[in-house]
């Protein structure tokens, strides 16, 4: 996604995720330039990944280079913006595997930087809930492997909020009570998000028409709010600053292990499925290593640490089942089933729209 940092939640969490949107022509995947060599001797290649920082255990590379040889660099970058423009600038990134959110692995798809995976050398994607085949984004995982996805919803103090919310409306046109103590993510497509969902409209529309009603939906609500917040919007609401914030599902659960009055809820409009994702670039010298370690990742016990350390819903239906019960009894949004996900609106790369959303964006902070 599109921001992260760490929350500093207390118990072994780490950190959590956000999605934005860039600009790229919709044309067909990029072909591969030679396929895999099953002789290769992963002892032999290296492996740079640039990843959010916190967002696998630290231990993994040493762990897979003992077991494989490889030797694994780990670079981090801080949003799917700054990844994709250093991807995109042309010569060799060095980079081998990248983690983007979906609609950017679909972009950089669409620029002919990725390897078509070779799933044959994936043999974990086993474990991957059939749901999780079926993303919009990327029909059948052709050049990405779906790591972690959830949803948007209101975060809220249930004992401190006389109504528990059940619509986008809720945050939009706050009652007297709430008003002031709202925030909302200012990360343009979840900016445009309750909007756009209030009104019936798509997450991902480009119609001019439909967007200047949402931009009118915006300003207005703008006077209502305490702030825009991408990363401090839980800690409000542990504070009491805060009652009713629009939140990521895994951010949201680091305010509920401070305070269990913090509830969770995807309004009754609907919302978006976002999925972080790990893509193999076609510059890298590295395939087979590449492979080997998203196959790696996809193991139930490696997989597993992602939903027990960040709080986030993974794709890996072994790894969610070896769960702790009382996980989802303690965060019951981590309960919430690939069916459900995939009922919301997955986001999509918006191509040659990608700016309206930006102008939107630009007029709401300038008011």
């Amino acid at each position: 996604m599109m921001r992260r940092g760490s929350p500093g939640v207390q118990r072994p969490f780490v950190v959590a995720l956000a999605v934005g949107a860039i600009a790229f022509a919709a044309v067909p995947v990029a072909a591969q330039d030679g396929g895999l060599d099953p002789a290769a001797d992963l002892a032999q290649q290296t492996l740079t990944i640039s990843n959010w920082a916190g967002y696998m255990p630290e231990d993994l590379p040493a762990r897979f280079e003992e077991e494989f040889g490889t030797k694994v660099t780990v670079a981090n970058h801080a949003t799917n913006e700054e990844i994709v423009a250093k991807l995109t600038a042309g010569g060799d990134s060095g980079v081998d595997i990248a983690f983007v959110s979906g609609q950017f692995a679909q972009a950089l798809a669409a620029q002919g930087l990725l390897f078509p995976i070779d799933q044959a050398a994936v043999p974990n994607m086993a474990n991957l809930y059939p749901e999780a085949m079926q993303l919009a984004y990327d029909p059948g995982n052709a050049y990405s492997i779906p790591y972690a996805w959830g949803t948007t919803g209101l975060c809220y103090r249930s004992d401190l909020i006389a109504e528990e919310p059940d619509s986008w409306l809720d945050l939009l046109q706050p009652a007297e009570d709430v008003t002031g103590k709202t925030t909302m993510l200012f990360t343009e497509r979840w900016l445009m998000l309750p909007a756009q969902k209030a009104l019936g409209f798509s997450v991902n529309t480009t119609d001019e028409a439909e967007m200047a009603q949402v931009k009118d939906l915006l300003a207005a609500a703008k006077p209502t709010l305490l702030a825009f917040d991408d990363t401090t919007f839980y800690s409000r609401l542990v504070s009491g600053e805060a009652v009713l914030v629009e939140a990521w599902d895994g951010w949201c659960n680091y305010g509920i292990a401070e305070n269990p009055e913090i509830r969770f809820v995807v309004p009754s409009e609907g919302s978006d499925l976002w999925v972080d994702t790990m893509v193999v670039l076609n510059s890298s010298q590295n395939k087979e290593a590449a492979h080997a370690f998203i196959d790696y990742i996809l193991r139930p016990d490696v997989h597993r640490w992602v939903a027990e350390n960040i709080l986030y819903k993974v794709p890996n239906q072994a790894a969610m089942e070896a769960l702790d019960p009382s996980l989802a009894e303690t965060f019951p949004n981590m309960a919430i089933t690939p069916a459900e996900l995939l009922a919301q609106e997955e986001l999509v790369d918006l191509g040659e729209a990608a700016p309206l959303y930006t102008e939107i964006a630009t007029e709401i902070a300038a008011q």
